[in-house]
């Protein structure tokens, strides 16, 4: 028992900070949204275009991150970000609501 928290500590002591460093809404849309949301494939609204967004304004940030997280059509729950927080994925939604004004 004792070499099994040893190794958990020593693994946690090791591990990068950046490991744990929360993503910027940048850094998640460039990663999990800008395949869908440049192009509008499947009816994703562009970035960029006010008018394709106007709707979801609506439905304010918190309305999207539920639906951003629920799924919604061809997105999947997530948007493919398993592994993102709430703030991370409200983040990479005002990054898309900013550009998109």
């Amino acid at each position: 028992m004792k070499k099994l928290l040893l190794a958990a500590t020593a693994a946690a002591l090791l591990t990068p900070v950046a490991a744990f460093a929360e993503r910027d809404g940048t850094t998640v849309y460039n990663t999990y949204c800008l395949a869908c949301h440049m192009t509008g494939v499947a009816g994703a609204p562009k970035v960029g275009d006010p008018e394709a967004w106007k709707t979801r304004i609506e439905k304010g940030v918190d309305g999207l991150l539920a639906t951003a997280k629920s799924g919604l059509n061809v997105m999947p729950p997530m948007g493919n970000c398993q592994n993102c927080t709430d703030s991370e994925l409200t983040a990479a939604i005002q990054h898309m609501l900013d550009n998109s004004k």
